[in-house]
């Protein structure tokens, strides 16, 4: 499929279809420890060789009992208990409960006896001297114990590949002895800005210039998506400069951003740098989208190009809504999203078409999230710093409601 106009753009459903089924391109996996493993994206399923616990454990301070010898305890009939001794933590010889009305005590976390099958809490139970206790409540078989492969089972699959690894996942690989794992590498993403009127930021713009935003807007966002951003010098608008600088980003990366190259007009020549290569396609020029209309995707070298717009709001749209995407195919990374539901703000009106991105802040008003747009002209760029996140307007939905419910992505 090729978009050789602005007119001729293609839906949401038809990018992602592209995304899909027009790259094979993947990085290779590596094994890293599991002080370097946050953030990446696992690449294999791990099953566990274990099980967690190994052992019956306590989940509260009290006493290990044979819960058969405390059938009808109250606190009128409290059961009497003979105390044995103290399970002490880390220590598995801890002898047995034998015979009736015994009991020992045992701390949280700590490991029952053998012959006990519950705990008593410790607030249950009436001292009476250093060895008699009396229990004023009965308790069920497996009451305050975590069982053997409770937690996690022995062949169990823990955690399958594609999972990103935040704290809590490399806390279940600790627990199970990984000391190392298989990752996906980072995918290395190139960031080219165009365009004659870029200046560094701290380079004071002269008349008709601007500061660069859309490198460090991505360098960021890339970093947020488990990559590896890889920034290059500023392509003024020259179609030999540029095409060195696509080609050395293509041997160097796994995917190239090119920042401000996408719109209609004399000096874009993205396009025309991305047909210079063999073997390339133009697989979408303009999306159904609202901000991010001009929009290119291209293909070399197996490799994803995309054209973002200048307008960094734009950018960031496009960003979010094809290049996380992307990245996720190169890695494998499975996530769903979890949007917040709020009511909004304002009666709002949009143009059917094309599906919009529109930036919101959430505020609390009693039990209600309230969404409310953030509106900006086209150029500004001060409309997703003020974002929360943005909902999705669907292309043939002419607005929304005051007070309807919406579903807010988080930016």
């Amino acid at each position: 499929m090729i978009k050789l106009n602005l007119f001729d753009v293609a839906s949401i459903s038809e990018v992602i279809e592209i995304i899909n089924d027009k790259f094979e391109y993947s990085v290779p996996s590596e094994t890293v420890g599991l002080l370097e493993c946050h953030d990446r994206i696992l690449h294999d399923d791990v099953v566990s060789d274990i099980n967690i616990p190994d052992f019956k454990r306590s989940t509260v301070d009290g006493y290990a009992v044979r819960s058969r010898d405390l059938f009808g305890a109250s606190e009128t009939s409290p059961s009497m208990l003979d105390l044995t001794g103290e399970a002490e933590m880390g220590k598995t010889n801890l002898g047995t409960l034998e015979f009736p009305g015994e009991c020992m005590y045992v701390p949280t976390g700590g490991m029952l006896p053998e012959g006990s099958d519950a705990v008593i809490m410790i607030e249950d139970v009436e001292k009476l001297d250093d060895i008699t206790l009396l229990a004023n409540k009965s308790v069920a078989p497996g009451e305050n114990v975590i069982q053997i492969g409770e937690d996690i089972g022995r062949g169990e699959l823990v955690l399958r590949k594609g999972a990103r690894l935040r704290p809590y996942e490399i806390g279940v690989l600790a627990s199970i002895g990984c000391i190392s794992v298989r990752v996906a590498r980072k995918p290395r993403i190139g960031i080219i800005s165009t365009g004659d009127e870029i200046v560094e930021p701290g380079k004071v713009p002269g008349l008709g210039q601007v500061r660069d935003i859309n490198s460090y807007l991505l360098y960021s966002l890339i970093q947020e998506s488990s990559g590896e951003p890889v920034m290059y010098n500023f392509v003024r608008d020259d179609f030999d400069e540029l095409r060195d600088t696509v080609g050395r980003a293509l041997v160097e990366c796994d995917t190239v951003l090119i920042s401000g190259g996408s719109s209609v007009g004399k000096k874009d020549e993205t396009m025309n740098v991305i047909n210079s290569f063999e073997n390339s396609e133009i697989l979408v020029h303009g999306i159904a989208i609202k901000p991010g209309k001009p929009t290119i995707l291209g293909k070399a070298g197996g490799k994803a190009i995309f054209g973002l717009p200048g307008h960094p709001l734009a950018c960031a749209v496009i960003y979010k809504a094809f290049v996380t995407r992307y990245m996720n195919k190169l890695t494998g990374k499975v996530e769903a999203e979890y949007p917040v539901e709020c009511e909004f703000d304002i009666n709002y009106h949009k143009a059917k078409g094309r599906e919009e991105y529109l930036p919101v802040a959430i505020n609390q008003e009693g039990d209600v999230r309230i969404a409310s747009p953030i509106l900006s002209k086209s150029g500004l760029i001060t409309g997703f710093s003020k974002a929360w996140g943005y909902i999705k307007i669907e292309k043939n939905n002419e607005g929304l409601r005051k007070g309807q419910a919406v579903q807010v992505y988080k930016f």
